[in-house]
C-alpha cells in the first residue's frame, strides 16, 4: 500500500494531471483479460514479456507495482524477455521524468537500477533478464506479453496461469531522433495511465 503523502512528490504531482485523462474504449477492451484475472485473486503476480526486456515490459513492470500499491492490491511486478540486454537507460530517463527517483545502478553492460517512488516501499529493481529468470516466478503468475514480436515467438511460457496480449508501441524507433524524449514520455505516460485504470477498476468492482 501507498500512503499518497509517502510519494514522491514530483510523482504524486505527475499522476494527478495524468490520471484526469480518459482511455480510448480500444485500450480498456485490450485491458479487460488482465483486469480478469486480477479479479479472481486477492493476490497475483505478473510476469511483463517483451523481445529484449529493455523498454516496454520495464515501463510495466514498474507501473503494474506502483498502480497496485496505490490501489491496495497485493501484487508482485517482474519482467523479463526473450533475450538479454539491458534495462535502456531512455526506459530509466523517462521513468525519472515521470517522478521516480534513480538510487543508483550496478554493473556496466546490463546495469542493475534501483527506482524509487515512495519512502513506505522498498526500491524497485530493474534490468534485463530471460522471462524464466531465477528471479522471476515459475508457478501461479500470468504472463503479460507486452510486444508483438514477443507474442509471436514466445509461444510458451511455463507455469503460467494465464498468458494475455497487452501490446505497446516500442519507442526504440525514435531513438536519437528529434522526437526521442517525446516518444519515451508518451509511452511511459500511456502505460501508467492504464496500469493506474487496471488496479482502480479492480479494486471498485466496476
Amino acid at each position: 500500500m501507498i500512503n499518497a503523502a509517502k510519494m514522491n512528490t514530483d510523482l504524486k504531482n505527475y499522476l494527478d494531471q495524468l490520471l484526469t485523462l480518459e482511455l480510448d474504449p480500444a485500450r480498456k477492451e485490450a485491458l479487460e483479460p488482465l483486469i480478469n484475472y486480477l479479479r479472481k485473486r486477492n493476490e497475483a503476480q505478473l510476469n511483463f514479456i517483451c523481445t529484449h526486456n529493455s523498454r516496454r515490459s520495464q515501463m510495466a513492470q514498474v507501473w503494474a507495482q506502483v498502480a497496485a500499491d496505490y490501489h491496495h492490491y497485493n501484487l508482485t511486478s517482474y519482467s523479463g524477455g526473450i533475450e538479454v540486454t539491458a534495462c535502456n537507460e531512455r526506459t530509466v530517463a523517462a521513468l525519472e521524468r515521470a517522478g521516480l527517483k534513480t538510487l543508483g545502478a550496478e554493473g556496466d553492460v546490463n546495469p542493475l537500477y534501483k527506482l524509487s517512488y515512495s519512502e513506505e516501499k522498498a526500491s524497485i529493481a530493474l534490468s534485463s533478464k530471460l522471462f524464466d529468470d531465477s528471479i522471476n516466478p515459475s508457478s501461479d503468475f500470468a504472463a503479460v506479453m507486452t510486444c508483438s514480436h514477443a507474442e509471436e515467438n514466445c509461444p510458451f511460457v511455463a507455469g503460467a496461469d494465464q498468458r494475455i496480449a497487452l501490446t505497446y508501441e516500442d519507442p526504440k524507433a525514435f531513438d536519437d531522433s528529434p522526437e526521442e524524449v517525446q516518444a519515451y514520455d508518451l509511452r511511459c505516460a500511456q502505460i501508467a495511465r492504464e496500469m493506474f485504470y487496471v488496479f482502480k477498476t479492480v479494486q471498485n468492482g466496476n
